[in-house]
């Protein structure tokens, strides 16, 4: 039996280097949020109360009628409060660019929740969509990357999201990174830039630094160099209480069953 791991995680990984499309809005939008909502409600978390219905008006206000590279996160306040969510202590788990991995170790051991384990990241996951400036429809044909533009309505979303599930974190914390890239600590991503900023040294107890690695290599940045002592230096100033392991995460009793039976089981899966 395995022994309970307490605590929020972090993960980040290995970029898989894919650009972002231009393709446009995912077809059928509103009836995969809609269903989507249902589905959490009556399946997923019966015991919750959302109303679907609403949730979807409140995302098309924040989106619709707004140029596909001017919307803010503050325009999607109000749809966050309509899906407002009391999230559980010692249990969040943040993630960057190992989608498969995380997701896998979340569902076999029940011990953690991820951001889309959240109403609003099940809802809007790996979807696309952008509106057009006086149009009052999405735009199907095409949308812009991320990176074009500074208020992209998929990020403006994605950036709220972060920003409340950080800020939601309590208890004791734990950050995973992946030892076998530079830069583990990647201070331009989500995590870097919204998550670590938002969460709140009044309500977390201690952080818990786990660095894991390929199982063969390489072996680029443990506990004591390279950006995760950047990570350090940040959650000291910022007055967190914190620890740092190597390779805790990588035993049988924490790693997905999957994972562990695949033949290519010697690395991590990057596919975000």
């Amino acid at each position: 039996m395995s022994k309970p791991f307490i605590g929020v995680v972090i993960l980040l990984f290995l970029f898989s280097g894919k650009s972002r499309t231009d393709k446009g809005t995912t077809q059928n939008i509103k009836e995969i949020i809609i269903g989507r909502c249902y589905s959490y409600v009556k399946i997923v978390h019966p015991s919750s109360r959302y109303n679907c219905e609403e949730i979807w008006r409140d995302f098309q206000d924040a989106v619709l009628n707004k140029g596909p590279c001017n919307v803010h996160v503050e325009d999607y306040d109000k749809l966050f409060q309509t899906a407002k969510q009391t999230l559980p202590c010692n249990k969040l788990l943040f993630w960057s660019q190992t989608h498969e991995f995380v997701h896998s170790l979340s569902a076999v051991t029940h011990l953690f929740i991820t951001l889309e384990d959240t109403l609003i990241g099940y809802m809007f996951n790996d979807l696309t969509w952008c509106g057009q400036t006086n149009h009052t429809g999405f735009d199907f044909n095409s949308c812009p990357e991320w990176s074009t533009c500074e208020h992209h309505p998929v990020s403006s979303l994605w950036k709220k999201a972060s920003e409340y599930f950080a800020y939601s974190s309590c208890g004791n914390i734990t950050v995973m990174l992946n030892g076998s890239i530079e830069k583990a600590f990647n201070k331009e991503s989500m995590f870097g830039s919204v998550e670590i900023n938002s969460l709140d040294p009044r309500k977390i107890n201690h952080v818990n630094i786990k660095v894991i690695d390929d199982l063969e290599g390489p072996f680029r940045e443990p506990c004591t160099s390279g950006s995760i002592l950047d990570l350090i230096k940040i959650l000291q100033n910022r007055g967190f209480q914190w620890t740092c392991t190597e390779n805790e995460m990588m035993k049988p009793d924490y790693m997905p069953v999957h994972w562990l039976s695949r033949g290519d089981k010697s690395k991590i899966v990057a596919d975000k």
